[in-house]
């Protein structure tokens, strides 16, 4: 069987891309999402199985020593980290899966796995972007300002990254992701063994 493919969409914090996510699985039913695991606690209105996985950071650390994770970081003191068996429960059974990781999980996913599809989303502007992280209310200035110092960093990850989208507009931005999928399964790469099948006589 195929392997299927892998999307990983990244973005400094604040940027929406979870929001862009969510709307491309609205549209696509037959693409799964790879639910992070991390040990930070759960923000209002998100669901423990759905937005993440949370644990505590002792249960985190246990399954880094047991190899669970293809890969992890720790981000403002937070674990967050991506199931190897998830991965590669999908894209061995022929399935497409999507992934939504910052610019240091990916990059560990990309020297694994061979043949994803990354895509960095970058709010309109700088301005706009602080503006975005400052309506979170719930974060401090000192929490603010380093993760604008580490929008900063990310931002150089930019160069190996195979698309690029400014989140101007939401739907525009999920149109533009759903574009990039739709034109990944078209690869003739993806397609080879029906290409095969389709040229014998």
């Amino acid at each position: 069987m195929k392997q299927g493919l892998f999307l990983v969409v990244s973005a400094p914090s604040g940027a929406g891309k979870s929001s862009i996510c969510q709307g491309l699985l609205d549209i696509c039913p037959q693409l799964n999402f790879s639910v992070s695991y991390t040990s930070r606690p759960p923000r209002p209105q998100e669901v423990n199985g759905k937005d993440y996985h949370f644990i505590s950071r002792e249960n985190f650390l246990q399954r880094v020593k047991r190899g669970e994770f293809v890969e992890w970081v720790e981000s403002f003191g937070h674990l967050y980290g991506t199931s190897r068996k998830t991965v590669d429960k999908y894209l061995q059974t022929g399935k497409d899966l999507l992934l939504d990781l910052e610019p240091r999980g990916a990059k560990k996913i990309k020297k694994i796995y061979r043949g994803g599809v990354f895509v960095f989303v970058l709010p309109p502007s700088r301005d706009d972007f602080l503006k975005r992280l400052k309506k979170r209310g719930h974060e401090s200035e000192e929490v603010i300002q380093a993760r604008l110092a580490q929008a900063e960093s990310e931002l150089k990850e930019i160069s190996w990254y195979t698309y690029v989208i400014f989140n101007k507009d939401l739907k525009e931005a999920v149109k533009q992701l759903h574009s990039i999928y739709i034109a990944e399964k078209c690869r003739k790469e993806i397609l080879s063994d029906e290409i095969k099948k389709f040229m014998q006589k």
